[in-house]
C-alpha cells in the first residue's frame, strides 16, 4: 500500500513570466487538465518538494496556488465532469524519476 495521495493544484500568476516557471515545474510533479489546473500523485516526500519549490517561484502577496488534497491515491477515484469541450480522463501511469 502506497502512501502517495492525490492533489489538485491550481495557480494564479500576476506576472507571465513567473506563470511559465510555475507551469514548467508542475509539469514535472502532475498532469495538466487546464490552464493553471494539475492533478498530481504525490508521496510526502514529493509534495514537500513540490511546495518548496513552488515557493521558490511565486512572489509573496501577488501570486496564489491553491494545493487540495483530494485523498489517498489508492482508495479513491477523481471522477471529472466536462462542460464545453471534450475532456480526457486523467490516466494512471508509471513515472521514471
Amino acid at each position: 500500500m502506497s502512501d502517495d495521495r492525490v492533489f489538485i493544484v491550481t495557480y494564479d500568476i500576476a506576472d507571465p513570466k513567473r506563470w511559465r516557471r510555475v507551469f514548467k515545474a508542475m509539469q514535472g510533479y502532475g498532469d495538466w487538465l487546464q490552464l493553471s489546473v494539475f492533478q498530481c500523485r504525490l508521496s510526502r516526500r514529493r509534495r514537500q518538494e513540490m511546495e518548496t519549490r513552488l515557493r521558490g517561484l511565486i512572489k509573496n502577496g501577488e501570486d496564489h496556488v491553491l494545493l487540495i488534497d483530494v485523498g489517498p491515491a489508492d482508495k479513491i477515484e477523481v471522477a471529472m465532469e466536462s462542460l464545453g469541450k471534450t475532456f480526457s480522463k486523467v490516466e494512471r501511469q508509471p513515472v521514471v524519476i
